[in-house]
């Protein structure tokens, strides 16, 4: 074997050798990643799963396995991508001009998709901040109804007339919840001028004292009724404002059967319900009494 053989095979060699070492590094670099990636999993799985067995309703369990999803996700994405920067760099592929080129294709696809991000960003407080749950009837801008599906892009409503509203998460400024905790059933009370208002009330309150004892109602109902007293002087009736604090989205049914017993009381004790009328007024002359022309224009009317 002469000095050329023994080079060539020695430069063979020391390639062979190199390839081999860049092999073994890109291979750490994957069982890394793919270990580090189990483990963030795993954890982030456990975290959940533990949080959920604290909670007592289905929907903040299901609030915490849909956020415990979007980390799985993101952790997926952020150790792929470094395991693959680590991976070209050992092959001897520069980063950095892929880097620069990922920054402008970022930057031109968040330009267009924008609002998409908004509306995951959006979406992703939405269920970290526990705002909006499964069921829960809201108003979201000039949409209202009741919850039937919140993911990181929108929340689907269903109003009273049956239509669904998909409501994009990125055009959500503010969310009024009428089903946390408790609710009121506020109601106003008309009633005719001529009326004693303290009896008034006295009805009211008897009225509500026996909706709270009827079984069907008395654990929707809190607490006893609130007496405002009167809000305001309407054109033709007095208003007496009034309200029940009531179990979540129980506030409408109590509301309902509230109003239908208030209405026969007020008919047994002869209390006018009034309707809008309107006085005329023909005025008068020096001695008191109406102008003879006006008595005749209210007698052709």
């Amino acid at each position: 074997m002469n000095d050329n053989t023994l080079e060539i095979a020695a430069r063979w060699w020391a390639s062979f050798g190199g390839v081999a070492t860049v092999m073994m590094r890109v291979i750490i670099i994957i069982v890394a990643a793919w270990l580090l990636l189990m483990v963030m999993q795993r954890g982030i799985t456990t975290l959940r799963e533990r949080l959920a067995s604290r909670m007592d309703d289905r929907e903040s369990a299901k609030r915490a396995e849909t956020l415990g999803r979007v980390f799985r996700y993101v952790a997926t994405v952020v150790v792929s991508l470094i395991a693959c920067m680590l991976v070209l760099a050992e092959l001897g592929v520069s980063v950095a001009p892929i880097l620069g080129a990922a920054g402008v294709v970022g930057l031109a696809v968040g330009f267009g998709a924008q609002s998409l991000v908004k509306d995951f960003f959006t979406g992703f407080f939405l269920l970290l901040e526990n705002q909006i749950r499964q069921g829960d009837v809201v108003k979201i801008g000039d949409h209202a109804g009741s919850v039937e599906v919140v993911t990181l892009r929108y929340v689907q409503l269903r109003d009273y007339d049956g239509n669904v509203h998909y409501v994009p998460n990125g055009n959500i400024s503010t969310v009024i919840n009428m089903t946390r905790g408790f609710s009121n059933a506020v109601m106003d009370i008309g009633v005719a001028y001529r009326e004693n208002v303290d009896e008034v009330m006295a009805v009211m309150h008897s009225v509500a004292a026996e909706l709270r004892k009827d079984p069907a109602f008395e654990l929707k109902i809190m607490a006893d009724l609130e007496m405002a007293g009167v809000d305001s002087w309407a054109d033709s009736a007095v208003i007496i404002r009034c309200r029940f604090r009531t179990l979540p989205l129980e506030q409408w049914g109590v509301k309902r059967e509230y109003l239908r017993r208030l209405k026969a009381a007020f008919d047994e004790h002869g209390i006018e319900i009034p309707y809008p009328h309107m006085t005329v007024y023909a005025g008068q002359d020096r001695q008191g009494k109406a102008p003879a022309f006006a008595l005749q224009q209210l007698a052709e009317a």
